[in-house]
């Protein structure tokens, strides 16, 4: 009876491992312009974006709408093969044009994340455009702000200044695409890819999902007001890399120990707690601008990650990675802002 007792256990944790070794993240796609006259830092070509959706279609992925792609994954409840979300940001013209109809075509959903006072303005799509999207089957349209503006606390900026100018640009915008579409999708795209805690809390007690623009795979560890997306623009976008990031999975460091993207010294130190199964000597990360970086590796305690040289930009990342085994990785992206530097 023993004997039978300890068997049966033992196949118990083998299924155990086998399920959550082959948990399903999300990748989420972000997108821009999709154009070949438009910023190239922000855009994606036609030809490009047409290859991305071929390939994402061959590898036998599915596509999910974003909303409920994010539950599941933070919920942990899909196993097998990751999933797919695609997003844009601002609403530009060329999505209506030239991204729409390729993925009408493949029968993908996605999510638009407008900016309202852009809309109808030059190069964006007109509330006409928007809602014949809506009556499309899998599009969604989401809250990307009032203004675009800067939504962070500025330095010098009284919290009562700072709370009545961002609730303006929340509330405004999301009554706005309720009233000329009829969504309230509970979702936010943060402008710039820019937050604070103090947004976050913002975004959370409104019961919402925020969306950022550092890379990686959504997960159960991914913080609900702090969701990576993978930059999707020529530089970022090209093949030889895409499967990588279709396949990663969120690295299991818990998005509640992360720190505040806000940064109170230059260059910031990041401490990551790793799982007790994981060896640190088999993390690599990197840093904007200038590649690969040592990383200290504490006595019992977190790997401490610090680029080597201040920063001189306003916003900045630290991306790190550990092998997942098939190739794959677990992934993770810190984001920095320098409130000190000028905004765009």
């Amino acid at each position: 009876m023993a004997k039978r007792t300890f068997l049966n256990l033992s196949i118990f944790i083998v299924l155990t491992t086998i399920a959550l070794g082959s948990r399903a993240d999300l990748a989420v796609l972000q997108y821009h312009h999709v154009s070949d006259s438009t910023p190239h830092s922000t855009s994606t070509s036609v030809s490009l974006f047409e290859a991305q959706m071929q390939f994402i279609r061959e590898t036998g992925l599915s596509v999910v709408p974003l909303q409920a792609g994010t539950s599941e994954a933070l919920d942990g409840e899909n196993t097998g093969n990751n999933r797919v979300a695609i997003t844009f940001d601002d609403a530009y013209d060329s999505v209506y044009s030239s991204a729409a109809p390729m993925l009408a075509e493949y029968g993908f959903p996605y999510t638009i994340f407008v900016n309202t006072s852009a809309v109808g303005g030059s190069g964006y799509m007109t509330w006409e455009q928007l809602s014949t999207l809506t009556e499309q089957d899998g599009v969604t349209i989401a809250n990307h702000s009032a203004d675009h503006g800067h939504l962070a606390r500025k330095p010098n900026e009284s919290q009562n200044e700072w709370r009545k100018r961002v609730r303006h640009s929340l509330d405004d915008a999301q009554t706005q695409l309720s009233a000329k579409l009829g969504t309230d999708a509970p979702m936010f795209a943060y402008p710039y890819g820019e937050f604070d805690e103090a947004l976050e809390g913002m975004i959370s007690d409104r019961g919402w999902y925020g969306y950022g623009q550092q890379s990686g795979p959504i997960g159960e560890s991914s913080g609900k007001t702090r969701l990576p997306r993978f930059p999707m623009a020529n530089a970022y976008g090209q093949l030889d890399s895409l499967e990588n990031k279709l396949r990663s999975k969120a690295l299991p460091v818990d998005a509640k120990t992360l720190p505040d993207g806000v940064i109170n010294s230059n260059p910031p130190l990041l401490s990551l707690n790793l799982p007790a199964d994981m060896t640190a000597s088999r993390l690599t990360c990197f840093a904007s601008g200038m590649g690969r970086i040592e990383f200290s590796e504490t006595a019992e305690g977190p790997v401490q990650v610090q680029a080597p040289k201040a920063f001189n930009s306003r916003r900045f990342r630290y991306n790190c990675t550990y092998p997942a085994g098939n190739g794959r990785f677990y992934w993770l992206s810190q984001q920095w802002l320098d409130l000190s530097q000028p905004e765009d």
